[in-house]
């Protein structure tokens, strides 16, 4: 591989903490260890969704993981569609680009949350 392209992504997963509450966490990677963070994203079990992108901001690839069972499917879809400019998101990868910070977690801000359902 040469030296223009090689991998330098920022790897970001949803996680799954309680109905209301979503956490971003994110990590800087290069070269191997971005397929394994990418990998551990996918991989985590409450990992309700993941993304890998470029420094750029473009979003390279990203989907579902195992915790998307734990949120109704119409949020995980609204969730597909807003990954690449919720507020939140763009922060985390903001510090991640400018080297800020190489790992970073902050909870979700998000309209997209499921109704609490009373008992």
């Amino acid at each position: 591989m040469s030296l223009f392209n090689r991998k330098d992504w920022n790897v970001v997963a949803v996680i799954y903490e309680r109905q209301d509450l979503y956490q971003i966490s994110g990590q800087r990677a290069k070269g191997a260890a971005a397929d394994k963070a990418r990998d551990g994203a996918k991989g985590h079990p409450r990992t309700i969704y993941w993304a890998a992108f470029d420094q750029k901001g473009a979003l390279i690839e990203g989907g579902p993981g195992p915790g998307a069972n734990n949120v109704p499917a119409d949020a995980l879809k609204r969730m597909d569609r807003e990954i690449r400019t919720n507020r939140s998101v763009l922060g985390v990868l903001r510090a991640l680009e400018t080297r800020e910070s190489e790992r970073l977690a902050k909870p979700l801000v998000w309209t997209g949350y499921p109704k609490r359902t009373t008992d």
